[in-house]
């Protein structure tokens, strides 16, 4: 991405950075829903307004704090979508589908990403009035997939750990799930240390590279 000022930088990243927290968490209470747990629903949080799914502090506070420190990385979190396991139907697979809902639907959307790319590329002519739909496109596209695989990394309460508490027998299950307490410490440890991104970095870049060579981005 070209040098962009703080105002700008917030300006561009802002829609698709709330579109992906927002429909990732509501990916998670539709999917609930669908295998017979309504609490998402019943507490207003089954919706696409990011207001309902914000955290003050990991959404807005800590992102931002970091893009005036200059971190080379952005982290963060929304609230969390409720879930009663105890209401789905198979708990024991259903929440690991609910749980893989998030990841998918932030494919999902950098795909949409890249569709939206490949028109102003194709259409724009390197116009520079559509330059910041062009940098929302590729932010975008790139948010959408490090969401998606940083989620996916297996370790409670990550989305990843869940599907692969999904995977495990019922008593395996169970212990692996006593890390959730913990799983946080271990996670902001991980990133601290660049360990994190030397498993999930390569991923992350793969990925993006599939998408953006699909548009020869």
């Amino acid at each position: 991405m070209q040098s962009l000022s703080l105002l700008q930088k917030i300006f561009v990243f802002a829609i698709p950075t709330l579109l992906a927290i927002t429909i990732h968490e509501a990916a998670h209470g539709y999917v609930a829903r669908y295998f017979g747990d309504r609490t998402a629903e019943m507490l207003g949080r089954l919706t696409l307004n990011p207001i309902k799914h914000i955290d003050p502090v990991g959404t807005i506070l800590v992102p931002v704090s970091l893009l005036v420190l200059g971190f080379p990385f952005l982290f963060g979190w929304a609230k969390p979508v409720p879930v009663a396991t105890r209401n789905l139907r198979n708990p024991h697979r259903d929440m690991a589908i609910v749980a893989a809902a998030g990841p998918a639907s932030n494919l999902a959307m950098a795909a949409g990403w890249t569709l939206i790319l490949a028109f102003v590329m194709a259409f724009a002519g390197g116009s520079s009035l559509f330059l910041p739909l062009q940098l929302m496109a590729e932010w975008g596209v790139f948010f959408n997939i490090l969401l998606a695989i940083f989620n996916l990394f297996p370790l409670p309460p990550l989305d990843g750990g869940r599907v692969l508490s999904g995977f495990l027998s019922p008593r395996a299950s169970v212990s692996f799930d006593r890390i959730e307490p913990y799983g946080l410490f271990i996670i902001v440890g991980l990133l601290a240390t660049g360990v994190l991104w030397k498993i999930v970095g390569p991923v992350i870049n793969l990925v993006a590279g599939f998408f953006f060579g699909l548009v020869g981005a």
